[in-house]
């Protein structure tokens, strides 16, 4: 069966999302002030939050190239990319309930840009999701007997 173009259109557009995320991330520091907020902290501290953050910021990169690259090894319905699919999901899909279940965004600044960022932000992680969801149903419909 071959790839739906919806399907395939949808997942290299999820990997030029994903690599805008990665290029507009250096702006969220200064937004949310961590230099300062980072100075309250003791260095180990500080130092696992800057090794978690560039963890996070590599892997949407590596998400995004991958996905704008060679969408078609996302959706050959193997193994692979069935497990990578829908890591990819659960990935996105968590990022999509901690904004709602975890975050106190009491502090985020109230300018209207940013609440439009964070919508922007919010409306990516919800394409994301589902792009990687239906990216997942298709290739592990095609495994198996």
């Amino acid at each position: 069966m071959s790839i739906p173009y919806w399907l395939g259109t949808a997942v290299w557009a999820a990997g030029l999302g994903q690599i805008a995320l990665v290029l507009a991330s250096p702006a969220i520091p200064r937004v949310l002030h961590w230099r300062e907020e980072m100075a309250k902290v003791g260095p180990l501290t500080r130092q696992i939050f800057w090794t978690y953050a560039g963890y996070i910021w590599i892997t949407n990169l590596c998400f995004g190239l991958l996905s704008a690259l060679a969408p078609d090894l996302l959706l050959d319905r193997s193994p692979l990319a069935g497990a990578v699919s829908s890591f990819m999901a659960v990935y996105w899909g968590a990022r999509l309930v901690i904004q709602f279940a975890v975050l106190d965004r009491s502090n985020a600044p109230a300018v209207w840009v940013c609440r439009l960022a964070e919508a922007g932000l919010v409306s990516l992680f919800v394409f994301l999701t589902l792009v990687y969801c239906s990216a997942a149903a298709f290739n592990l419909k095609g495994i198996g007997p």
